[in-house]
């Protein structure tokens, strides 16, 4: 991490500044490996591969982090030559291209797609995943000067709060313990006029019936995720001349959806190779998250009223319901 994105951290115990104690290796600009002290309770953090590290290594976003190291540059678009990341960051957000001077959040980086369309915008973007996945992050994103990529947990994040002008939170809610709880965590940390956006899974009375997935996660989700990879990529590549045969049937993409593999041939424009990678991914994605918990519009629109979020827009979207919202300009006091 460079010495001068410091004053972006904070303990997330205590909410107090923290400082370099120690620096194993590095550069008078930058640690490497080292650890900051907070200067108010004492409590110490590991900077490990250049990443500040607020929690513990193994977590139940460990199927994440293997995801994300296993296909680092599977769904950027400096990769697949596409605009698909692009696309959906900035119609989900509805935010300016150019954004110089702000400060983004981003809350679940996964692998850093969205970090590369946000350092895009010229704003600094601090960036923070529970799970190992950010050493994905940083292999594609760490060395832009306007970007701090840092492992932490959305309950308790090492962050000011009312400081941000913008936050995202795209794939991630649905993913967490307690999704209402991981909502309303996020507007603490927007500045008066700052700008939330998000998404989330949409729950359906039939989704459980017909998203075969569902069926067996109650297993496949306990299996270590190295074997359970071996057998997600087994499974899609042996099936894809099947798949190729199904999708010419009516309806034949959503039959392989309901055989577990996500196909994207009509939704985008990939190569056959990049079909089968991103079908291998999304397959393994979808039985290996701990957690995993739709929601209703209602439900998501409940909880941008009592997060106190203003001119607030809530509808179904890219990756099921977007929200968005903004947080409310401070009396001035008489």
């Amino acid at each position: 991490m460079r010495l001068e994105h410091l004053h972006y951290l904070v303990c997330p115990g205590c909410s107090g500044d923290l400082s370099v104690s120690q620096t194993e290796a590095g550069s008078p600009e930058s640690i490497e490996t080292g650890q900051l002290k907070c200067n108010s309770c004492g409590n110490l953090y590991p900077v490990l591969r250049h990443i500040p590290r607020f929690v513990p290594e193994k977590n139940y976003a460990a199927s994440f982090g293997f995801e994300w190291n296993r296909h680092p540059n599977t769904q950027y678009d400096s990769y697949s030559k596409t605009q698909i990341s692009e696309t959906r960051f900035f119609e989900a957000t509805r935010w300016a291209r150019r954004l110089e001077g702000q400060v983004i959040l981003e809350v679940g980086s996964g692998g850093g797609r969205f970090t590369e369309q946000a350092a895009g915008t010229g704003a600094m973007v601090v960036s923070l995943d529970y799970s190992q996945a950010v050493e994905a992050n940083y292999r594609f994103n760490g060395h832009k000067a306007n970007v701090l990529i840092v492992q932490g947990d959305l309950y308790a994040m090492p962050f000011r709060k009312k400081f941000f002008d913008k936050l995202f939170c795209f794939g991630v809610l649905q993913h967490t313990p307690d999704v209402q709880k991981a909502f309303l965590c996020l507007p603490l940390f927007l500045k008066p006029g700052g700008q939330l956006a998000i998404d989330v899974y949409k729950r359906k009375w039939w989704r459980y019936l017909l998203v075969t997935r569902y069926w067996i996660r109650w297993l496949t989700r306990h299996i270590p995720p190295e074997t359970l990879y071996k057998m997600c990529d087994k499974y899609v590549r042996g099936m894809w001349p099947l798949v190729n045969f199904i999708h010419r049937l009516p309806g034949g993409m959503y039959i392989n959806w309901a055989l577990l593999i996500r196909e994207y041939r009509d939704l985008y424009p990939l190569t056959e190779e990049q079909l089968k990678e991103w079908a291998v991914l999304d397959t393994f994605d979808g039985l290996s998250a701990y957690y995993d918990k739709p929601q209703k519009l209602s439900t998501v629109q409940q909880w941008f009223e009592e997060s106190g979020l203003i001119n607030t827009e809530v509808h179904y979207g890219h990756n099921g319901i977007e929200g968005r919202g903004e947080k409310p300009a401070e009396m001035k006091k008489k």
